[in-house]
């Protein structure tokens, strides 16, 4: 979720000190404690070992793969993002923050090629393969709503947010991604892809399921897309677990965490 209208790339200090390159400070902020929380990304963060590897798919500025770099030193990092403007915030922060880390600046979906994506220039971190104007400003309005805000506040905030720009975009695989890199073992597949979610674990090869050791993403519930994503998990021997946060409340957005437990 967004809340933020500048229009500088700048550093913002995270409230450990560090400073990373973002495009929208507020947006990044949010990340920061969406990710530093008690949510699902603590509990794959915790399963982590210093040897592992990590897929951060649908990347953004890298947020997470800094936070999973800093508590866990050691873990392989490859971070996937499209949007240029997003990836040349990911690749400094990875060369900064993520030691051994790796950026590659591509979508991630069921086939390789090439896609056209809807960019958010004011709200990069709601942009998408699956992009929906009507669709983001509500659960934005939402979101804001369930954090205090009137709707005068609220309609300040939202005009223009979603105004979006169509870019194309190469695309990969998660498959692929293990064969470019030479990845024969998962331990954390990360997956935030505004709506592509299920394309992600169609990319999954099935010989490359068993590799994998859990997964945490960001779904939304739109035509049944939930339990077709975690049906998938299950299928490949997955227990799964969801959650929403308080703050998302009356959203379709929710969080699924599953591992071979």
């Amino acid at each position: 979720m967004t809340a933020s209208k500048t229009t500088s790339r700048r550093q913002l200090r995270l409230p450990d000190g560090r400073l990373v390159w973002c495009t929208r400070p507020a947006e990044a902020l949010l990340v920061w404690r969406e990710i530093t929380g008690d949510g699902f990304y603590r509990r794959g963060a915790r399963q982590l070992r210093p040897d592992g590897v990590v897929l951060d798919i649908g990347a953004n500025v890298g947020l997470v793969s800094v936070a999973l770099a800093t508590e866990h030193p050691g873990v392989r990092i490859i971070a996937a993002e499209p949007v240029p403007d997003t990836f040349e915030c990911l690749r400094a922060n990875v060369d900064q923050h993520v030691p051994g880390g790796v950026a590659v600046r591509t979508a991630v979906a069921a086939t390789a090629g090439r896609q056209r994506l809807t960019y958010y220039p004011e709200a990069p971190g709601n942009s998408g393969l699956y992009a929906d104007r009507q669709a983001d400003d509500g659960l934005t309005r939402t979101f804001l709503r369930n954090s205090g805000m009137d709707d005068e506040e609220i309609d300040s905030l939202v005009e223009g947010l979603h105004d979006g720009q169509t870019i194309e975009v190469p695309v990969t695989t998660v498959s692929g991604l293990l064969r470019e890199h030479g990845v024969e073992h998962v331990a954390l597949l990360k997956v935030d892809v505004e709506r592509a979610e299920l394309d992600v674990l169609r990319g999954i090869e099935a010989a490359d399921w068993p590799r994998i050791d859990a997964v945490v993403a960001e779904v939304h519930d739109e035509q049944g897309r939930l339990a077709e994503f975690c049906g998938l998990l299950h299928a490949a021997g997955m227990s799964t677990w969801t959650r929403q946060d308080p703050s998302l409340s009356g959203t379709e957005l929710y969080e699924v965490y599953g591992d071979r437990s």
